[in-house]
C-alpha cells in the first residue's frame, strides 16, 4: 500500500508538470501504459500468495483509477488555459468598423434565359418544362430519328445502362410531351439542361438549350423569321442587327433553316455565327404529338442558351460559366 501510495504521488507531480498534451501523455504512459509502473505491478500479481491476489488487485486497480482522474484534470487545464490564450490572442476590436456581407447575385446563365423568357413571354410564350432522363420515344423515335437513323451519331449521348432512357440531348421532348397534353393554339419556349458527351472551349457535357413550338392555323417560315428576327433584336439590344436563314437539314423539321447572326470581331472583321437551327415541323411530329397535320402547321427552334450569354457577355471560353470562380462571377452582379 505505501508503494502504491509514492506511486500515485510521483504520479501526480510529473502529471502537474505537464504544460502540454504531449507531455501529458508521457507522463501518463510512465504510470498507465503497456510498461507503466502500475501495469508492471499488476503483472506481478502471479508472484504473490493466492489469498494475497484479490486486496492488491484491487488497491492497484484504485490507484489506477486515481491517476486517470488526475491525467483527466490536469488534460482540461491544460486545455482550458490554450482557449483562454487563444481568446486573448483574438480579442474583438470594438472600434473596428463593421464588416457587410457580400451581396450575392444571379449566374449570368441565370441572367440570360430570365431575359429570354421575359422577350419570349412578351410575344405570347409561355414556359414549358419536362424531366431531364427521358424516353428514346421521346428523344428520339417520336422526333423522326429512328435507332438507324444517321441523325443519331451526331449526339454523343449518355446512356442510362440496362435501360431504354438517356440523359436528354435537348429540350424537344418537352414540345411532344406538351402536343400529347394540350390541343393547339400552342406557343411555348423549353428553356433547360441538356448532356451530351463533348468538352472543349466551346462545349460542356451539360449545357442549356432553350427550344421554342408555335403550333395554330397557318403557322409558317414567315412567322418563325419575324419571331426570331424580333427577339434577337430586343436580346442584344441592336435594331440593325444581320441575321441570316440558311437552308439545312434537321429529320424533325421540313423545310429545316440554321439560323446565323451578324457579328463584329474585335480586329473589326463582320462574320456571321450560327445560333439556332430551325424549321416548320414535320407533320409526322405533329401526328406523333396527337395533332392533324392536315389542320395545323408550326414551327420550331432551338437555341443554345449558352452561346447566347457567350455573344451577349463578350465570354470566349465557355468553361467558365461553370468553373466557380468568383473572380468571374461577381463581374454579372
Amino acid at each position: 500500500m505505501r508503494e502504491l501510495e509514492q506511486l500515485i504521488g510521483q504520479a501526480q507531480a510529473a502529471i502537474s508538470a505537464a504544460g502540454t498534451i504531449a507531455d501529458l501523455e508521457q507522463a501518463k504512459a510512465r504510470f498507465l501504459g503497456k510498461a507503466g509502473s502500475l501495469t508492471e505491478l499488476l503483472k506481478g500479481l502471479g508472484k504473490l500468495p493466492a489469498d494475497e491476489r484479490p486486496r492488491a488487485g484491487a488497491a492497484i486497480n484504485q490507484a489506477k483509477v486515481r491517476v486517470e482522474e488526475i491525467v483527466q484534470a490536469r488534460r482540461e487545464a491544460i486545455l482550458a488555459s490554450a482557449l483562454d490564450s487563444q481568446l486573448a490572442a483574438e480579442a474583438i476590436d470594438v472600434t473596428l468598423p463593421g464588416r457587410r456581407q457580400g451581396a450575392g447575385g444571379l449566374h449570368p446563365i441565370s441572367l440570360a434565359q430570365e431575359q429570354v423568357e421575359r422577350l419570349f413571354g412578351s410575344m405570347g410564350f409561355a414556359v414549358a418544362d419536362g424531366p431531364e432522363i427521358e424516353s428514346d420515344w421521346y428523344n428520339f423515335t417520336s422526333l423522326r430519328m429512328p435507332p438507324d437513323h444517321p441523325s443519331r451519331s451526331m449526339q454523343d449521348t449518355f446512356y442510362i445502362a440496362g435501360t431504354d432512357r438517356v440523359l436528354r440531348t435537348q429540350t424537344s421532348p418537352v414540345q411532344m410531351r406538351f402536343m400529347e397534353s394540350h390541343p393547339p393554339p400552342i406557343r411555348i419556349i423549353c428553356p433547360g439542361r441538356v448532356y451530351r458527351n463533348d468538352h472543349d472551349a466551346t462545349h460542356s457535357p451539360m449545357f442549356h438549350q432553350v427550344e421554342g413550338l408555335w403550333v395554330d392555323e397557318g403557322i409558317s417560315l414567315a412567322d418563325l423569321k419575324g419571331t426570331i428576327t424580333q427577339f434577337c433584336r430586343a436580346f442584344f439590344e441592336r435594331d440593325d442587327i444581320g441575321l441570316r436563314f440558311r437552308p439545312s437539314y434537321f429529320p424533325f423539321v421540313e423545310p429545316g433553316v440554321e439560323i446565323d447572326m451578324e457579328w463584329s470581331r474585335k480586329d473589326g472583321e463582320v462574320t456571321y455565327l450560327e445560333i439556332a437551327g430551325a424549321g416548320v415541323v414535320h407533320p409526322e411530329v405533329l401526328g406523333n404529338g396527337g395533332i392533324d397535320p392536315q389542320k395545323y402547321s408550326g414551327f420550331a427552334f432551338g437555341m443554345g442558351l449558352d452561346r447566347l450569354a457567350m455573344l451577349k457577355y463578350g465570354v470566349n471560353d465557355l468553361r467558365l460559366f461553370f468553373e466557380n470562380d468568383l473572380r468571374f462571377l461577381e463581374q454579372f452582379r
